[in-house]
Formats: structure tokens, sequence, C-alpha cells
């Protein structure tokens, strides 16, 4: 049975709440992400692969056909 990847991903800014949808990258872990409400530079938090797994809605690509085991990008 072959996973369905979700590719859109919401992510919330932690210091002013801004939330926008993207496209996740299908090939990469994207490690950093531009607040476009108050322009903190977002990182991974200790022990996510990326910005999506820490901020995000839904988790990246890797991590959604991995069933949620860490390392998908190291």
């Amino acid at each position: 049975m072959t996973k369905q990847v979700i590719w859109q991903s919401t992510l919330t800014c932690p210091v002013c709440g801004y939330r926008k949808t993207e496209t996740m990258p299908r090939n990469a872990c994207q490690w950093f992400y531009e607040c476009q409400g108050c322009h903190t530079l977002l990182k991974p938090k200790p022990g996510d692969c990326c910005v999506f797994c820490s901020y995000g809605s839904v988790a990246c690509p890797p991590i959604q056909l991995s069933d949620g085991q860490a390392g998908c990008c190291r």
C-alpha cells in the first residue's frame, strides 16, 4: 500500500503567530524559514529535521513516509 503524501503545510511563527501555508520541498529538508510577519528566522527545534516538523501543521514528506521516524534528512 502506497502512502499518500501531503505536500502543503501551514507554518506558524512561534514569535508573532503569523501563519502561512507553504508547499514542502519534495527531496530536501528546509532548515530555515523567514517569517513574513516579524522576519524572525525559524530553525528546527532540537530533534526535528526541518522547520515543517517543528512549526508546520503537517510533518515533512520524508517523515510522513517513514511513519514519523526521526532522522530523515541526516
